[in-house]
């Protein structure tokens, strides 16, 4: 046990492509009262950085994750895992060069038995800290998803010990990008239950896209959107793999169903979209009966674009962020919707006197993420592949599908000269299989695909450290490409496939890439990735 540790780049984007996502239909979710009126709109408690040792700025900040009764407004009570106590947890803002020094005290109760396989659901009172999309130290206490900051066993519980703390110390470097990201747990086998019970922040790290004078005149408002999978007041243990379907999802945003966010005409407000949600892609639109409200994105993934791009509607897989900017138009109602999930997000009420004159959009934002050149990919080994494919009826029990990740590099089978539909090894995560090891400066291509043929089963492809630059979807070529951390996936005939370039910089160490659609990153979706000096 750790207990008592230590602890600016732009891209330029046009449009999304119209397909690549899969979007769940989630069935009416059960509200406990239901309520005719949306409630205020609210925002997560922010914890700043503050001068720190040797005039060094640092974040601290402890997180404490306990079983908490939380009031949703607009649904009820719910019984779940918190970020002290709230849904979301708070709101990191730091800057390029500071540091987050966090505390985590594990509060929750000694893990139940577990008979079951490493590829079932296991641990779920251990967690850890992902920092998701930055770019920022893979090992050692940083953004190390390898780690498990464990509860106290039911021996130290009966003997009163005092709950264990652990500790994160994450140097964010001095030209990381300004932008918007955020945090969840991330131990394989217990990631799933804990974000779909709120267990997620925010991140913001500022910089110099907030300086630009039209969006320092806009209100900031973080707009994180969890998905909540809650059964008789708590959060269900996921027990089988019917649990994703059985369980309605309710849809929250900053802890609220359907909170009411008041706009005035001709005012302009920043929204930080976040997709914290385990399950669900969000296809976004804003519309009321009078029109709908557009979109202009500045940022994708905390990478802000060199010029607004203004769109009507906006793709986010799981884990993608957006910033966008949002100018009230006509006085009237509209609401914040996801195709494919029952009622709206929130509700936005353009009212009030007006802003004369309107406030203004930027025309152009800083300078942005240099784009890689293919030409760097040369050489042998410079191109790998990622498929995903799933194999139905392969194990007995709950849980009986295997979630492979298959192409190069793909984990060995157990009897490489059998069936490999049936293997029980072949392709699935193995915490002592190194499946790519990746060399610091160099330039490489990858292929990611998914043999799934159901548009609604997706596959979002999330790799940890660096930010992968869209070149390709279903082989198209995108003109601009557009970086990422992490790309959606859907099934058809054929399903989806994208290319990206990569440029593995600045850390070494050990970390994952993986499927973000969670409960297939704990079924095994995922594969070991090393970073080295060249």
């Amino acid at each position: 046990m750790e207990s008592g540790e230590g602890i600016r780049r732009r891209a330029v984007l046009k449009a999304f492509p119209g397909a690549g996502l899969a979007f769940a239909s989630a069935g009416p979710a059960p509200r406990r009262p239901a309520t005719e009126v949306p409630v205020t709109f609210p925002q997560p408690a922010v914890s700043a950085a503050r001068p720190g040792p040797a005039s060094v700025a640092a974040l601290v900040e402890t997180l404490d994750v306990r079983y908490t009764d939380v009031l949703v407004p607009g649904y009820g009570r719910v019984v779940t895992r918190t970020y002290n106590g709230t849904i979301p947890g708070p709101t990191l803002r730091v800057r390029a060069g500071q540091i987050l020094r966090l505390t985590h005290v594990n509060g929750l109760p000694p893990h139940p038995p577990h008979s079951g396989g490493h590829h079932t659901p296991h641990r779920p009172h251990s967690f850890n800290l992902h920092t998701h999309g930055m770019h920022v130290c893979p090992s050692g206490h940083a953004d190390n998803v390898l780690r498990e900051f464990a509860p106290r066993t039911a021996e130290e519980t009966a003997a009163g010990a005092a709950e264990p703390r652990y500790t994160s110390t994450v140097h964010v470097p001095a030209d990381h990008p300004a932008g918007t990201y955020w945090y969840h747990p991330h131990l394989h086998g217990s990631i799933a239950e804990q974000i779909v019970g709120g267990m997620a922040g925010v991140i913001v790290v500022e910089g110099d896209v907030d300086l630009v004078p039209e969006i320092r005149a806009a209100a900031d408002l973080v707009v994180c959107v969890n998905e909540l999978k809650v059964k008789d007041g708590r959060i269900p243990a996921f027990t089988s793999g019917a649990w994703v379907t059985g369980v309605p999802s309710v849809f929250t945003v900053n802890g609220a169903v359907n909170p009411l966010l008041r706009l005035r005409p001709g005012e302009v407000q920043r929204w930080r979209l976040v997709a914290a949600t385990a399950f669900t892609a969000l296809r976004l639109r804003v519309g009321g009966d009078d029109g709908h409200l557009p979109l202009h994105q500045i940022a994708q993934d905390g990478v802000t674009l060199p010029a607004p791009v203004t769109v009507e509607r906006l793709e986010l897989a799981m884990g993608n962020r957006a910033d966008v900017l949002v100018r009230g138009g006509a006085p009237g109602r509209y609401e914040l919707r996801s195709e494919g999930v029952a009622g709206p997000l929130m509700t936005v009420e353009v009212a009030g006197d007006p802003v004369r004159p309107a406030m203004d959009l930027p025309v152009s934002l800083p300078p942005g993420r240099p784009f890689l050149d293919e030409r760097d990919t040369a050489g042998p080994g410079a191109d790998r592949e990622v498929v995903f494919h799933t194999d139905p009826g392969v194990f007995s029990g709950a849980f009986p599908n295997a979630f492979r990740i298959l192409g190069t590099q793909a984990t060995p089978a157990a009897d490489p000269h059998g069936d490999l539909t049936r293997d029980p090894a072949y392709g699935l995560f193995d915490p002592d299989h190194v499946n790519h090891t990746l060399r610091l400066g160099t330039v490489e291509r990858w292929t990611v695909r998914t043999d799934e043929t159901l548009p609604a089963h997706s596959h979002p492809f999330h790799l940890h450290t660096n930010q992968v630059l869209l070149t390709h979807r279903n082989g198209r070529r995108l003109d601009p490409p557009v970086w990422h951390d992490t790309i959606g996936l859907s099934g058809g005939s054929p399903g989806d496939s994208v290319t990206f370039l990569v440029k593995y910089e600045d850390f070494t160490g050990d970390t994952i890439a993986h499927c973000h659609q969670l409960q297939h990153e704990d079924l095994g979706m995922m594969q070991s990735v090393r970073y080295v000096r060249d």
